[in-house]
C-alpha cells in the first residue's frame, strides 16, 4: 500500500528557515543529494503547495542545460521534470507540465491520489504539510536535522491540540554530519477482544530537595 511521507530539513533547535527565510546553513553535499535523488526517484508523486511548486519550478526543470550543475543536480532535474506533481493553491489557475491543480485538501480525494500513484507520495511545503498532519494523512516523517543551531527563524511544527506518536524505523549519518531520523506514524488500531490495557501511571512529584 502506498504511503504519504514528508522529508523535512532541519537546524538543531528545530527550524527549517532562518528569519529572512533563508536556508543556505542547509548542508547538502554531493553523498546527501544523491541520497535524495535515490528517494526521491521511487516516488509516485510530489504533492507541494504553491510556494514550494513555484520556487522548484522556476529552477529545476531546466537545471541540467546549465553546465554548471552537474551529478546529483543534472539527474535531479530529470527527476523533478518526469514526476507527476500535485500542486495545492487557492491562487493559482494553471500549473506548468505534468502537474495537476488542486484548490483544496480533501482527505478521501487525497487518500484517492495515494492510491492510484505508482509508488508513495512525497509532500513538501510547510503550510500544506500542516495541513495533511491534521487531517492524519502523513503516514512517514523523514526529519534531516543539520549540523547547526540558528537560534530564531521559522520553526516546522507547530502547535497541536494531540499528541501523535511515532515509531523510529531508520537512522542515518552522513559524512557532512546531517543525520536522518525516519519515523512512521503509530494510529491506535481497533481494541483486541481479550488484550488487557493497563492503566496510565500517574506521574509521582519529583522530590525537591531543600537548599541548605
Amino acid at each position: 500500500m502506498n504511503r504519504i511521507v514528508t522529508s523535512i530539513s532541519l537546524s538543531l533547535d528545530g527550524f527549517f528557515e532562518g528569519p529572512d527565510h533563508d536556508i543556505d546553513w542547509h548542508t547538502v553535499d554531493e553523498e546527501v543529494h544523491q541520497h535524495f535523488n535515490d528517494y526521491f526517484r521511487t516516488m509516485g508523486g510530489f504533492v507541494e503547495g504553491r510556494v514550494t511548486y513555484e520556487l522548484m519550478e522556476e529552477f529545476w526543470p531546466t537545471a541540467d542545460q546549465d553546465p554548471a550543475n552537474e551529478g546529483p543536480m543534472a539527474e535531479f532535474a530529470g527527476i523533478w521534470r518526469d514526476m507527476p506533481k500535485f500542486v495545492f493553491s487557492r491562487t493559482l489557475e494553471s500549473v506548468g507540465p505534468n502537474a495537476t491543480l488542486l484548490h483544496e485538501v480533501d482527505p478521501e480525494q487525497v487518500r484517492g491520489l495515494r492510491d492510484a500513484a505508482s509508488g508513495d507520495l512525497a509532500v513538501g511545503g510547510a503550510d500544506l504539510l500542516e495541513s495533511f498532519r491534521r487531517a492524519d494523512l502523513i503516514d512517514e516523517y523523514r526529519i534531516y536535522v543539520h549540523p547547526v543551531i540558528l537560534g530564531r527563524g521559522r520553526r516546522f511544527f507547530r502547535d497541536a491540540e494531540d499528541r501523535q506518536p511515532l515509531r523510529l524505523v531508520e537512522t542515518r549519518t552522513f559524512g557532512n554530519g546531517v543525520a536522518m531520523l525516519r519515523y512512521e506514524t503509530v494510529r491506535a488500531g481497533p481494541r483486541r477482544r481479550g488484550v488487557r490495557r493497563w492503566p496510565r501511571r500517574r506521574r509521582t512529584p519529583t522530590r525537591r530537595w531543600a537548599r541548605r
